[in-house]
């Protein structure tokens, strides 16, 4: 009978202690300060746990947990088309944050269920604002606008599913790989055509600077030309005038110094062969006509 007794109590405390482990691990539970959390019975949200530490629920009923900071999505690029029908690149993401648990839990259940209806929503926006603007408002300073309108959007949709979208913002909005090629091959057909044109500008500039120098130039040749004909032919005066006046003071030495340079000119040494009478005039000081004095 004792021995009954001590197995009985063996056996109740053994019960006991695993009770009070499976309790130990089952009831308590903790919140981080960046977490909170939905105490859940049989799947069935029974109560809210905002206050982070530690607390308690029933053994049967699980928890789950939501992030309460701000949370970053970054959906795919996608392409949209602006108002004036031209192909826009766009590349955008998300800050929301997780603003009531409950909500969340019925609509969404996950954060990955929730970045997935974030997708659709932000992407319907992108495309219904950027549809109705130009090209030339997203790359503008009315982007900031549009970044406001879509988010303004995104968030009346996602608080349904209890978020609070923060901001979305386009990170970068580009053409086409096929449009920027189009464009880069037709910004540099412009940027040859304007260099032809310079080119062209710069070598009439330069024909006309030609022109003008050759102009120039032949009006100084002409000028120093007419000057040198001047200078010349007054010297050609000052020269006859000078020979009048030494032929006034003495004749005959004058004929007699012209015929020397006549004799010099042509006795040159040039093998030069004259015909001429002894009697000709131009002999008449070798044959014996006496020089003249260069007095008067």
């Amino acid at each position: 009978m004792n021995e009954l007794r001590r197995r009985f109590i063996l056996f109740a405390a053994a019960v006991i202690v695993i009770v009070a482990v499976i309790l130990l691990f089952t009831v308590p539970f903790i919140v981080d300060q960046t977490e909170q959390a939905l105490v859940l019975s049989f799947g069935r949200p029974v109560r809210l746990v905002e206050r982070p530490g530690l607390s308690f629920k029933e053994p049967w009923q699980s928890t789950i947990t939501y992030d309460k900071r701000l949370l970053d999505y970054e959906p795919p690029a996608e392409e949209v088309i602006a108002a004036d029908q031209k192909r826009l690149v766009v590349d955008a993401y998300c800050r929301f944050k997780i603003v009531n648990p409950l909500l969340f839990f019925q609509t969404m259940g996950t954060e990955l269920v929730a970045r997935t209806r974030l997708n659709s929503v932000i992407s319907d926006s992108l495309r219904r604002v950027i549809g109705g603007v130009e090209l030339q408002a997203v790359v503008s300073s009315k982007r900031a606008a549009i970044m406001r309108q879509i988010r303004d959007e995104v968030n009346d949709q996602a608080k349904g599913f209890g978020i609070d979208v923060v901001d979305v913002r386009i990170r970068r909005a580009d053409l086409p790989e096929e449009n920027s090629k189009a464009i880069y091959e037709r910004m540099i057909a412009e940027r040859q055509r304007e260099a032809a044109q310079f080119r062209a500008q710069g070598a009439q500039q330069s024909q006309e600077i030609r022109a003008e120098a050759d102009k120039e130039r032949i009006e100084i040749l002409a000028n120093a030309q007419k000057q040198g004909q001047i200078l010349r032919g007054q010297g050609d005066a000052d020269s006859t005038k000078i020979y009048a006046q030494a032929f006034e003071q003495n004749p005959g030495f004058y004929a007699f110094y012209r015929s020397l340079q006549a004799y010099r000119q042509a006795l040159d040494g040039s093998n030069t062969t004259f015909v001429l009478s002894p009697q000709n005039e131009f002999f008449k000081y070798w044959n014996g006509a006496p020089a003249p004095s260069s007095g008067k």
